[in-house]
């Protein structure tokens, strides 16, 4: 548990955007012996591979030699809600160099006031007639979102009513002499032409009485590193797949989201190089999508429903809600594997007049129809840049997703065979 612990915070500390999480996974792959096929290219399949896409999605296969005709899939999201730079969005006032910033995602506004702040993300750069992409990481304090004191703003205690336009505009420095180029030129010394940078929260996880992590990022690299560490620690005859989306935070509609072809293409290509027909391969398939949800809040019951209230410590959460996939025999699955490897789980539904929000298995089955279902774990604060949730509710996420993936589940007419 001590291991498991500190990788998953060493992961969360390194992926501080869709970006930088998908460089993590390709070096996490590579050292696992996984090699990255490039969807212009003609393909040679190899047992353990990887694609990505748009330098912000990933999908790893593992083929077994002796392989079943089905796919074992798990779905992920690796952006988080964040502020997202505009392009030439840096300005002077008041002394001021600030830089105008769009939000990404469903922001919790206030909790991203006077925290520390970095960047990171894509840059593109000119080398002669070519445009080449880089991924960059600040790993150092460089913004701030100050908030304005109670002494000028004394509803601020009753009425926070922070406008993205005006109160989220972080500052950079106070120097008159300083512009955002040249703070950018010392790192990167290239011609730029343009980027996709996201503020994020610099602040590191941290453990409270070896129970809750306090965290950024909890929502949604939890899912991703359970997801990632499973696929590799299992054994399976079916074939393997792992997704980590881009885009789930602003409705997955991208060249490399959920609601792309991604996943489709390479579903098509694997069962033609493999010679399996992929209709019956699909009828044969699962897919878990992993995000996380919301656990009951220590001082406001009210948003929880009566009969669906998830508490944290107390396992992960099969979500049926009216955006989820999850039906009664997708869930029957699930619970059936959690018992059988004494799996903590929980029923989790939302209140009918507060709304939740859409899922990657939801959107992916628009283009690939597969038997699946919404699981994660209960967070509290989510979309803050600081999160909370269970440390030991992690470990079970990964248990049961390392269980998934050694489980084969034949599926006949009327019944359905847990093996």
């Amino acid at each position: 548990m001590e291991k498991f612990n500190r990788k998953l915070i060493e992961f969360i500390e390194k992926s501080t955007c869709s970006y930088t999480c998908i460089e993590e996974i390709k070096n996490i792959l590579e050292n696992k012996g996984y090699k990255e096929l490039y969807e212009e290219d003609k393909w040679s399949i190899k047992n353990k591979f990887y694609v990505v896409r748009n330098d912000a999605s990933i999908i790893a296969i593992s083929i077994p030699k002796e392989y079943n005709n089905s796919f074992s899939i798990i779905t992920t999201h690796c952006d988080t809600p964040s502020l997202l730079l505009k392009p030439n969005g840096d300005y002077i006032k008041n002394n001021y160099l600030k830089h105008n910033i769009m939000p990404y995602g469903g922001l919790l506004n206030y909790g991203w006031l006077d925290h520390p702040l970095s960047l990171a993300g894509r840059i593109i750069i000119k080398k002669g007639n070519k445009l080449e992409t880089k991924i960059i990481d600040f790993k150092k304090p460089m913004l701030v979102v100050p908030s304005v004191a109670i002494h000028q703003n004394d509803s601020a205690n009753s009425n926070l009513d922070l406008n993205m336009q005006t109160d989220l505009q972080p500052i950079i420095s106070i120097s008159k002499k300083n512009n955002w180029q040249e703070i950018i030129q010392k790192e990167i010394n290239e011609e730029i032409v343009d980027y996709d940078l996201f503020a994020y929260n610099i602040e590191k996880p941290v453990i409270i009485n070896d129970e809750l992590l306090v965290s950024p990022r909890i929502d949604n690299l939890t899912s991703v590193y359970s997801g990632l560490y499973s696929f590799l620690d299992s054994n399976s005859n079916n074939i393997k797949i792992f997704c980590s989306f881009n885009n789930e935070e602003t409705g997955s509609l991208s060249e490399e989201g959920a609601d792309s072809n991604f996943l489709l293409d390479i579903l098509k290509r694997i069962s033609a190089e493999l010679k399996i027909d992929i209709s019956s391969a699909l009828a044969s398939s699962f897919i878990i999508n992993s995000d996380n949800t919301h656990a009951i809040h220590p001082n406001h019951n009210e948003y929880s429903d009566d009969t669906g209230i998830l508490y944290l410590n107390e396992g992960i959460a099969i979500v049926k809600e009216e955006g989820s996939s999850t039906n009664a025999l997708s869930s029957s699955i699930i619970k059936t594997i959690c018992k059988k490897n004494k799996i903590k789980y929980q029923d989790s539904t939302s209140k009918n007049d507060i709304s939740g929000g859409s899922t990657l298995s939801g959107i992916s089955l628009r283009h690939v129809s597969v038997l699946s279902i919404d699981i994660g774990i209960p967070e509290l604060a989510m979309h803050s840049s600081v999160e909370t949730c269970s440390i030991k509710d992690i470990n079970e996420l990964y248990k049961l997703m390392k269980a998934f993936y050694n489980t084969k589940i034949i599926r006949k007419k009327d019944s359905i065979q847990i093996l």
